[in-house]
């Protein structure tokens, strides 16, 4: 692949749409656990669930581990813009 073409509107949409198909997949199922996580911490919070210990262990795990797919898919797409710039992948 050569370097992207990045001097015309075409050129930048292009690349653009490249940089937001690298790591999707982690973006869009950490951002699935982020909400369902906090769905239900919410949801026991304003007693529409009955508060169970267990139950929001896993809700603030599932917090965390969508946070961490998000920066992971953060660091692939950076990873992959540095190398297509550097080496014209």
């Amino acid at each position: 692949m050569s370097l992207p073409d990045l001097e015309t509107s075409e050129g930048r949409a292009t690349y653009r749409a490249e940089l937001k198909a690298v790591g999707r997949p982690f973006r869009l199922a950490g951002v699935a656990l982020i909400l369902l996580g906090a769905g239900y911490i919410v949801a026991t919070r304003v007693d529409w669930l009955v508060p169970n210990q267990a139950g929001i262990v896993v809700a603030y795990a599932a917090v965390a581990a969508g946070w961490a797919f998000f920066v992971a898919a953060t660091f692939l797409r950076t990873r992959h813009h540095r190398r297509r710039l550097k080496e014209g992948l």
